[in-house]
């Protein structure tokens, strides 16, 4: 079942204390005790595409089967699905990866657990003025995401465009902007919310060059054309994955987690995204 939800889950969790950023796999014996009779009702929260429609895949396909039933919440920004899976208003969230949620619980004390990888969405370059890094002018603008590790992420994409030279991965836009060193281009880098980065580039013709996440590339329906530089899926780190909170691996929980890595959704993601907007991880 898909739901809209922006912005809506408004408890914080303060009080968590710091635990390590881990893989953990559910250990609980699913077959005994779920019954697709009386199936077992999971509420994640997911961005809407395309982990939304990934988990909706599931709920219509392989859930039934296994005795659970999604309850798909659409998330729009990558701060309420972690808030919401801390204060109990989520049972599981679909979005992040495992540096972004390892910045999330040192942070904010968050106590979560998560699963393995499920796909990669490769971070890309797009361009209304330029169809080569080649041509990218002195000064240019440009845009990226304005948390930190999809930020210096999304400055790695450059300096593969040759775009950018010389970072370290506690580089930010404070250290890179006026740094002949690491800008040679002197590129006027900014930055905004992840979910406003696509909408920018669409609307403001000063942006020269937009490093945009995956999710909000296939969601805005972009232009393939104008991409000029993309991250590469092979060995990427930047796995999405499920998350849950740390020592609540349920039964429901650890079946959603095995069918996250069935043959049928791994054909379902090569079968949906065949221009490499979505890769399978597994």
């Amino acid at each position: 079942m898909r739901k809209k939800l922006a912005l809506a889950i408004t408890g914080v969790a303060t009080a968590f204390a710091l635990a390590a950023c881990g893989s953990s796999e559910p250990t609980a014996d699913t077959a005994a005790t779920l019954d697709p009779a009386n199936p077992t009702v999971i509420k994640v929260g997911a961005s809407p595409v395309p982990q939304a429609d990934i988990l909706n895949f599931i709920d219509e396909n392989l859930a039934k089967d296994a005795g659970i039933d999604l309850d798909v919440m659409e998330i729009d920004d990558y701060v309420t699905p972690n808030t919401g899976l801390a204060d109990g208003s989520l049972d599981a969230n679909y979005f992040q990866t495992e540096a972004y949620l390892a910045t999330e619980m040192k942070e904010k004390g968050y106590e979560f657990a998560h699963g393995a990888g499920v796909h990669v969405e490769p971070m890309t370059v797009f361009s209304k003025k330029f169809q080569d890094p080649k041509d990218v002018a002195e000064g240019t603008k440009v845009l990226l995401n304005n948390d930190p590790v999809n930020q210096i992420r999304g400055m790695r994409v450059l300096e593969e465009a040759g775009l950018l030279q010389n970072l370290s991965d506690d580089d930010s836009l404070l250290t890179v902007n006026g740094n002949k060193d690491k800008n040679p281009l002197n590129l006027e880098i900014t930055d905004a919310n992840a979910e406003q980065v696509v909408q920018y580039y669409k609307s403001d013709d000063s942006i020269g060059l937009a490093v945009i996440n995956g999710n909000y590339i296939v969601q805005a329906k972009l232009n393939k054309d104008e991409i000029l530089a993309q991250e590469s899926g092979e060995n990427n780190p930047n796995a999405n994955f499920l998350t849950w909170r740390d020592g609540e691996e349920t039964p429901a929980i650890a079946k959603l987690e095995e069918l996250l890595h069935s043959d049928e959704v791994r054909d379902y993601i090569e079968k949906t995204w065949t221009d490499g907007s979505v890769i399978a991880a597994f």
